[in-house]
């Protein structure tokens, strides 16, 4: 795209907030970014118009911000035309909860919660013990209870194919049985973006706009919008302690072993989730541009920091299998 068409997209799309320098977008290839907004775009206006109760699924991780980002250009200058909804584990970072309420308060979008703990309490599944102990597989009760009782027949999720080999299974439209589950040998094509919706009573879909991009990607797509994201991601002082190559957050339901140290580290998060199950990663990145420089350069993938993916190689497929996100 030319300097004089971003200046004409400026102009015509007045909410945006790209304030960032025309020069320094460019090196960030905004052709190429643009491109994968667009698919995406198209993508959530394809769940608007199939499904009759759709909704976005929200954790206050970046991806879920940039879909809901998307999500809101998309229909623009109406409000997104679904709710969101957050499963929460209860053993999230505060500040990723605070920033949820923060943004629903600002764009005076819906954020249906729904806990862990009732699910818990409801002895649906039976809470894990020890020191590897986490809440993340049992969110997918929370989850399949969620779309059956408020008959959700789509959840849109920030999934992204090159986070995890599981995922890069997934098709944008990925459908999911009765119960829930997904097949990853039964899947639906989707030539020429020919998206097909249709399902049996009981049935849903999970559908994932963000499929085609890359961390590098997502990180560039926020510093040239300007997308606002939780401290988290920054660089910030936090007690953390090392186990089985990965550093974790110190909290107060964290079983630590007796030879685990809890030192004040400088570190950031990649990926948010459940304090459980999110390494964070040892960093002095406290801009945007400085943590585009440090994904360029890292060695290890995004979720080679996710503790819960090491429980066994097919950890990611199995969870998807039985409805994870």
């Amino acid at each position: 795209m030319s300097e004089s068409n971003c200046l004409k997209f400026l102009y015509l799309c007045p909410h945006l907030k790209m304030h960032k320098p025309l020069e320094k977008m460019e090196k960030y290839n905004l052709n190429h970014l643009r491109e994968l907004e667009a698919e995406s775009i198209y993508v959530i206006r394809e769940v608007a118009a199939q499904f009759e109760r759709p909704v976005l699924l929200f954790s206050g991780g970046k991806d879920s911000i940039v879909m809901f980002y998307l999500a809101r250009k998309a229909f623009w200058p109406a409000k997104v035309p679904f709710p969101l909804m957050h499963i929460d584990t209860g053993h999230n970072f505060p500040e990723t909860l605070e920033f949820r309420d923060q943004l629903m308060k600002k764009t005076g979008a819906i954020c249906i919660s729904r806990l862990v703990q009732d699910t818990i309490d409801q002895g649906k599944v039976v809470e894990e013990t020890g020191v590897n102990a986490s809440r993340n597989v049992l969110q997918t009760v929370t989850l399949l209870d969620a779309l059956e009782e408020l008959k959700f027949d789509c959840a849109l999720g920030g999934g992204r194919r090159d986070e995890e080999k599981a995922r890069a299974k997934e098709r944008f439209f990925s459908h999911r049985d009765e119960f829930g589950q997904w097949d990853p040998k039964n899947q639906r094509p989707e030539l020429w973006n020919l998206f097909n919706g249709k399902k049996n009573m009981g049935e849903h879909f999970r559908v994932f706009p963000l499929s085609n991009w890359t961390e590098m990607d997502v990180w560039q797509y926020i510093y040239m919008e300007d997308v606002d994201i939780p401290d988290l991601y920054y660089t910030h002082k936090r007690r953390v302690f090392y186990r089985d190559g990965v550093w974790l957050a110190d909290a107060p339901f964290m079983v630590k072993k007796d030879t685990e140290e809890v030192l004040e580290k400088d570190v950031r998060c990649r990926t948010i989730g459940d304090i459980t199950c999110t390494g964070v990663t040892l960093s002095m990145a406290n801009t945007l541009e400085e943590i585009i420089q440090e994904v360029a350069a890292a060695r290890v993938t995004e979720r080679g920091g996710r503790y819960d993916d090491k429980r066994s190689e097919a950890a990611m497929e199995d969870r998807k299998k039985e409805g994870y996100f």
